[in-house]
């Protein structure tokens, strides 16, 4: 066992001088980067997008690989243990950078990796039955404080963003919730348009069709400030209540790449995220481009982690996946 322990050190130390070697050649040969979901998804097709217009900029090829499961963490660990010589990152997601580290039961945390590139966030609002007691977003926090536990919000599963993002508004808006898990969005918006809860916390490209049919109305959106898509509606800050928050991806690496490797890929992202055909595809697809370069990425990892931890330990989640074992 001890031969093999050492055999594995002498050879990743000889993958760590190799990549440090040749960082000045770098790339000469193509790149792959992990999506930790399936084929067809969001983050996939955004992936693709980002693949074929940095060719422009990198100067090799952009290889898509999907490695779904565990809630994206599957993925997200096989990068975090790759060689970090550049030729292999990831698409780092909120859910399992931020929040599945609080669950535990994974091999890799938010310091396991270099940030190089934000692409881009979805953001959340608050949406409500047509008919629901309360059509305003200040109504809506009266009567939830008027009828503590009893707004019943409509989320995509029991312990991602959107049901972070409510129990972390409810907390700040000083009111009690209870969040209706769902699989997925499109049934919670179903249950609200329904009757059957009221009120739906999801994205706006979830929800816009629903809000032009008239079927639900949106009350509030988590962003500091208002957005082009739905103009007259009003911020979580604007109605007093100091919280805000969006899921998001971008470009991660195994920690330690060298400098000059890790100054290539950040300048080639920029140039990429910029890109007027890699914006028009975004913008096709629905998604809300948010720059951000390796610093500002890691500053947004490490205030969403905060976050997630608190909200996660009020509803005495944290380390439940280790308990199980």
């Amino acid at each position: 066992m001890k031969r093999f322990i050492l055999s594995v050190l002498c050879f990743c130390l000889v993958l760590s001088f190799g990549a440090t070697a040749n960082a000045g050649d770098f790339p000469d040969h193509p790149i792959q980067i992990v999506v930790p979901y399936s084929a067809g998804g969001g983050t996939d097709l955004s992936a693709r997008v980002m693949a074929k217009v940095i060719r422009k900029y990198i100067g090799v090829p952009m290889i898509v690989v999907d490695q779904p499961g565990g809630s994206g963490a599957i993925g997200t660990s096989g990068v975090s243990h790759s060689t970090p010589d550049g030729y292999t990152l990831g698409m780092g997601a909120q859910g399992p950078l931020t929040m599945l580290p609080c669950y535990g039961g994974i091999d890799y945390n938010k310091d396991s990796f270099d940030y190089l590139a934000l692409m881009g966030r979805n953001l959340i609002l608050i949406a409500v039955n047509k008919d629901a007691p309360f059509q305003d977003g200040k109504a809506l926090i009266e009567w939830a404080k008027a009828h503590p536990g009893k707004l019943t919000v409509g989320v995509s599963g029991a312990g991602g963003a959107p049901r972070i993002a409510m129990e972390g508004f409810a907390a700040a808006a000083g009111i009690k919730v209870k969040c209706m898990p769902f699989n997925g969005s499109a049934p919670a918006i179903t249950a609200c348009v329904g009757g059957h809860i009221n009120a739906v916390a999801a994205h706006p490209a979830e929800l816009v069709n629903q809000a032009k049919a008239g079927n639900i109305k949106l009350l509030m959106i988590m962003e500091p400030e208002r957005i082009a898509l739905f103009p007259d509606v009003p911020t979580t800050k604007e109605l007093g209540v100091d919280f805000t928050w969006a899921a998001w991806k971008g470009v991660i690496a195994p920690k330690g790449l060298p400098a000059e490797v890790k100054a290539k890929l950040e300048d080639a992202l920029n140039k990429t995220f910029h890109d007027p055909e890699f914006l028009k595809k975004m913008e096709n697809l629905g998604e809300f481009i948010d720059y951000r370069n390796g610093e500002g990425f890691k500053q947004l990892v490490e205030r969403d982690s905060k976050v997630a931890e608190k909200v996660i330990r009020s509803l005495d989640m944290y380390g439940m996946n280790e308990q199980k074992k």
